[in-house]
């Protein structure tokens, strides 16, 4: 009988954490259990947590002294606790459908090793505003051809509480995801991929809010979002996920993205992420390539705008 270990990592979400909750207990799927951990919340969080405690369901709630700092501390924090056979970290301030837990566990069990398996989710702000993350079908994929396909060019796997892996699996990865604050997930995610298979469900099963509180909004401003890359990239190129050329590739692709970007940081923060661009290995060629590229990318800009200029 396959189990689910669910986990809701909690700081500030009292607005957000009972309808979290309650899509958890509907689920049409009931062999989990549901632990609750708060990294020290300021807001009324406790009082609504504690309207929880005593339920069958419930096998642990937690609250830190003191805040973390990382969420991915807590995650592996709720992991150690877990008794089931597999993970969802099920974020606080997402909810999801009733058959969320059903369709990804008769995905596992449709395919041979699979080791995590997701769904599609639909993200919307403050103003309402959804956009859809869709997969076409549902279908089994090979770990590696996944993450050479899907996962390199960005996170495909963009909100944790769409998905469930394997604990065992979890318990098999390198812990360098606690050094990230933004792209410790897209990390744990290819790691896990490496030892099997994947399910991808094509429904949308998961609600994810974008709002003025998620890491992903302050990550473009103090840089995070291209110094974790490069940290992921050589990463993954040092241990043989992706090769020489393809980690320059995604060097060069995120040194153009910073380049359209960088006027939204302080010259300070400038300074930081591009001394980790040039030297991710302390290999100036990396320094040569990038700023090569970032002459190119300036006459052709310089180009485009006179072919433009006289029609």
């Amino acid at each position: 009988m396959v189990k689910v270990s669910v986990i809701i990592p909690n700081y500030n979400h009292a607005t957000f954490i009972q309808q979290r909750i309650d899509s958890i207990l509907a689920q049409t799927f009931q062999d989990f259990e549901l632990i609750i951990l708060d990294d020290c919340s300021t807001d009324n969080s406790r009082e609504i947590i504690e309207l929880y405690r005593g339920n069958s369901r419930v096998s642990h709630i937690l609250y830190n002294e003191t805040n973390s700092g990382s969420t991915f501390k807590q995650w592996k924090k709720g992991i150690q606790l877990a008794e089931g056979d597999w993970i969802w970290i099920a974020e606080s301030d997402d909810f999801c459908e009733s058959i969320f837990l059903e369709e990804l566990i008769n995905g596992v069990l449709s395919g041979d090793n699979v080791v995590l398996s997701y769904a599609q989710t639909n993200c919307f702000n403050a103003n309402g505003t959804i956009w859809v993350s869709s997969h076409n079908k549902s279908e089994c994929l090979n770990g590696s051809f996944f993450t050479n396909h899907y996962m390199l060019n960005g996170n495909t796997i963009s909100n944790a509480s769409m998905v469930i892996f394997k604990k065992d699996i979890f318990n098999k990865i390198e812990l360098n995801y606690l050094e990230y604050k933004y792209c410790g997930d897209w990390l744990i995610w290819i790691s896990i991929m490496q030892f099997g298979n994947i399910y991808v469900s094509n429904k949308v099963l998961n609600y994810f809010r974008k709002h003025d509180k998620d890491v992903t909004s302050k990550a473009m401003i103090n840089g995070l979002v291209f110094t974790e890359r490069i940290k992921l990239f050589y990463f993954l190129k040092k241990n043989n996920i992706i090769t020489e050329k393809r980690f320059i590739q995604l060097l060069v692709n995120n040194y153009q993205n910073y380049l359209m970007n960088k006027s939204k940081m302080q010259k300070q923060i400038q300074m930081i992420v591009e001394n980790e661009f040039y030297f991710p290995d302390q290999n100036s060629n990396y320094k040569r390539i990038l700023l090569n590229n970032s002459k190119l990318q300036r006459v052709k800009s310089f180009v485009k705008s006179i072919v433009m200029k006289n029609g």
